[in-house]
């Protein structure tokens, strides 16, 4: 078992930008704002808390990456940006996501709020349920598991359709297996980073 642990220093030095455009926002944020940026890097918050490694085919050991920080990502020339028409996240669930209603309203009020405070100042919308049906999506049985799946290309398909004039992008959200293609025993879930869609699965 590994455990990573980064300093105030590291932290402050891969996400606090120099960017004068960078620099400009931050002067913006207000007094709730400040504290909280302020306190993300204290050895005691639980915002960047330490990473536990529990095997070496955890992800981060078993696909290593090379390191960005917070400019370079802002400066992606690839990266998506909300613009004043679009400043909307809908979610699209498919299929049940709980054993009863009030369960699956849980699940669907525990992510609306996840993705407000994420994705400060964007929106968050529900679009009306659906059954797996309504999708037109291709499914399997997995010849190892045995449990039912869905392709995951088909539903952002589905998804191009369902997107809305004022949507940065859509998520749809299933509790069943996800597979990307055939040869594939299964896929945490998949985006367009064009068309601005994303579904995932409960192992998301």
């Amino acid at each position: 078992m590994q455990i990573i642990r980064h300093s105030e220093q590291t932290l402050k030095t891969a996400l606090i930008s120099k960017n004068p455009v960078l620099v400009s926002q931050y002067e913006k944020l207000d007094a709730g704002e400040q504290r909280l940026m302020n306190e993300a890097f204290q050895p005691a918050s639980n915002l960047f808390g330490p990473i536990t490694l529990h095997s070496p085919s955890d992800w981060i050991t078993s696909h290593p990456e090379a390191p960005q920080d917070f400019e370079q990502f802002f400066s992606d020339p690839y990266r998506k940006t909300p613009s004043p028409n679009k400043r909307s996240i809908y979610i699209q669930s498919i299929g049940s996501l709980g054993n009863t209603r009030i369960i699956s309203e849980e699940y669907i009020k525990w992510l609306t709020g996840y993705c407000k405070a994420y994705f400060y100042g964007l929106r968050v919308k529900l679009l009306e349920p659906v059954p797996v049906s309504a999708t037109r999506c291709s499914f399997r049985v997995n010849e190892n598991t045995h449990n039912l799946q869905i392709h995951a290309g088909d539903i952002l398909k589905f998804l191009k359709k369902k997107k809305p004039e004022d949507a940065f992008c859509v998520v749809g959200i299933t509790m069943i297996d996800l597979y990307p293609r055939d040869s594939w025993n299964f896929v945490f879930g998949q985006a367009s980073l064009t068309d601005g869609k994303v579904d995932s699965s409960k192992r998301f």
